[in-house]
């Protein structure tokens, strides 16, 4: 047994990048995980489809995880869409978009796993954040927005329910290899790099492990509301 042995989890766009690391990880330490995404075409033993930002389908995949694998002890919401645009040139549908999957998608799935979670007084739900969330970003404010709000959203729903034992943290990422990274244009990407202490962008399996101290027991027994930070030194809060 690793240390998620006997646990269940839900990984929101688990088929990719910095989700499908996560669930590749939980499973190696023992956990029961279903990954959710819009790119599965259709459900599977350990995968269902879900468009994040409807209510109704974000239902639909909660329960068709609980149905494969039992209650679910833990959540991560790491679905996310990422586009580049001076907030001067933003036409509305973009900042609605990015809004509605990368902050609205959360709230859905977090209110979608809380009543299991809290009737059986355990849980842990992950949030996918971003540097940007903290610091900002040039032609990524939309992204940074929704980003900050979920922050936000995390540290105000760890208040409300941690003493019901489910405890709610984020990871803020910094620059990460991932398809969704290599949309933004290579100027972007140089100059990132450059202010890096690092000096490189990280890979998906250097956040996983993150994730999985937050999902533990003890490791992640004392985090709550927390931000975490595995950025290459972009953010030193």
């Amino acid at each position: 047994m690793g240390l998620l042995g006997g646990r269940t989890a839900l990984v929101v766009g688990g088929t990719g990048g910095i989700g499908r690391a996560i669930a590749s990880a939980y499973r190696d330490e023992g956990a029961a995980v279903v990954v959710a995404d819009r790119s599965v075409a259709s459900a599977t033993d350990d995968a269902v489809p879900v468009e994040v930002d409807d209510e109704g389908s974000v239902a639909s995949a909660v329960r068709a995880a609980a149905d494969r694998v039992g209650p679910l002890d833990i959540l991560v919401n790491s679905a996310g869409i990422l586009t580049e645009s001076p907030l001067v040139d933003m036409d509305t549908a973009t900042w609605d978009r990015t809004l509605a999957v990368d902050l609205t998608g959360v709230f859905l799935c977090c209110r979608a796993v809380l009543p299991g979670m809290l009737d059986r007084g355990w849980g842990r739900i992950i949030n996918i954040a971003s540097q940007l969330g903290i610091k900002g970003g040039v032609g990524l404010a939309h992204y940074a927005a929704a980003k900050a709000g979920v922050i936000g959203l995390t540290k105000s729903l760890a208040l409300e329910v941690s003493a019901r034992g489910v405890l709610v943290n984020a990871i803020a990422p910094g620059p990460i290899e991932t398809a969704m990274v290599a949309g933004i244009t290579e100027d972007w990407k140089r100059a990132k790099r450059a202010e890096l202490p690092l000096g490189r962008f990280g890979r998906p399996s250097e956040v996983a492990p993150t994730a999985v101290l937050l999902a533990s027991d003890p490791g992640g027994n004392l985090y709550v509301g927390q931000t975490l930070g595995p950025n290459s030194g972009d953010v030193m809060p």
